[in-house]
């Protein structure tokens, strides 16, 4: 990433000082600068004050670089053959890391190793489960370069197949992820009729790795237990996320303007945790994020940086409501991606880790690209 920061960085000015035309076009410049602020922004002011100043002020200058690398990736599916490239590149990647999950599924073993927790972990290896949520996010690129390519039938064996991994794999967050995807996605290439029978395919699917998963099983079963309906089913159901969500918001009442500082959610768990809370048991530490966007912005960036965020979702609403119908077309499948990515109703890894927040700026960057692209009033 930081490579790509770079390297858009150098390309910015030599395109500049050549005086070409084919660097970013003026929208796509301003859409990218406009999410790289409501991201860095609330880094900034929660810094100010932070409990542990020397780690959020070390975010906020390496996060910097995000902004050149926005540049770069928006540069990158500027035109056609760009937008092939980049699509394509990360469908086959993320269907390339769904066959080897599904090698770990009938075989136990992957690229990444072998499978030694009770789920899925395919490329990532076993001490990194993030393989359902980052086939999730890609989702939307892998089923559109299927149905491109090979059609409906194409598009419902990538999506039975990545469906299966992501199933597998074991987190619920991908779980919803998924099938909002295949909802949306299903609906604009099967029709309705065709995605019901496509729905009763993956029931069978669902059914048959129920039976040959115990951990899986259990994971649903851990499930059924939310619709009980009491406080302490939901806790167990959602693996003590309402635990950590009660302590966000206790931090986010105390320090309600601009929060704790980014990534201190750590620093201060403890004194804001409830004694029986399950992370603070034994040697742990407390929890390391709030696992919810909204709530992880609010504890850790205040109302500030909430503010941010929701002037970032307008812009992305507004630029969407002024694009031609073109433009809208090319950013349909990235602005998918993000919608499922940062859908409130779930639980969520920390957007302002490297990984995840990496994961969603290049989202952002594809759409503010695509949207943007200079190629958009064509027809």
């Amino acid at each position: 990433m930081s490579l790509g920061a770079l390297l858009g960085f150098f390309l910015m000015v030599w395109q500049k000082l050549a005086h070409r035309s084919t660097w970013l076009s003026r929208e796509a410049w301003l859409m990218t600068l406009v999410f790289f602020l409501a991201y860095w922004l609330p880094e900034l002011f929660s810094a100010f004050d932070a409990i542990n100043a020397k780690r959020a002020w070390r975010e906020v200058l390496f996060d910097l670089r995000y902004l050149p690398f926005l540049w770069l990736i928006a540069l990158s599916v500027s035109n056609e053959k760009g937008r092939q490239l980049i699509f394509s590149g990360l469908a086959i990647i993320s269907l390339f890391w769904a066959l080897d999950g599904m090698m770990q599924v009938l075989t136990g073993f992957s690229l990444g190793g072998a499978m030694t927790e009770d789920r899925l972990s395919g490329i990532f290896g076993s001490d990194n489960l993030k393989l359902g949520l980052v086939l999730a996010a890609l989702s939307p690129f892998t089923l559109d370069w299927a149905n491109k390519r090979g059609g409906v039938w194409a598009w419902c064996g990538v999506a039975l197949l990545v469906g299966t991994v992501v199933l597998w794999a074991g987190a619920r967050a991908g779980w919803v992820m998924f099938g909002l995807v295949i909802l949306i996605s299903g609906w604009q290439v099967l029709g309705r009729k065709r995605l019901l029978l496509f729905f009763f395919a993956s029931t069978l699917v669902l059914l048959l790795s129920y039976f040959a998963s115990p951990e899986l099983r259990a994971r649903f079963e851990r499930t059924e237990t939310a619709l009980a309906g009491e406080t302490g089913g939901v806790d167990h159901a959602l693996s003590g996320r309402i635990s950590i969500w009660k302590t966000a918001l206790k931090i986010t009442t105390d320090h309600p303007v601009n929060g704790v500082g980014v990534r201190n959610f750590r620093d201060v768990y403890k004194q804001y945790a409830d004694k029986d809370d399950p992370f603070i048991s034994a040697d742990q530490q407390g929890a390391y994020h709030a696992h919810h966007w909204l709530l992880e912005v609010l504890s850790e960036t205040g109302v500030i940086g909430l503010l941010c965020w929701m002037a970032g979702f307008f812009a992305m609403w507004r630029a969407w409501q002024w694009s031609p119908p073109k433009a809208r077309q090319l950013a349909f499948v990235p602005m998918l991606a993000c919608v499922v990515v940062a859908f409130p109703l779930n639980t969520h890894l920390a957007f302002y880790a490297t990984f995840w927040g990496g994961c969603w700026l290049l989202l952002l960057a594809l759409y503010a690209g695509c949207l943007g692209a200079r190629d958009r009033f064509e027809t």
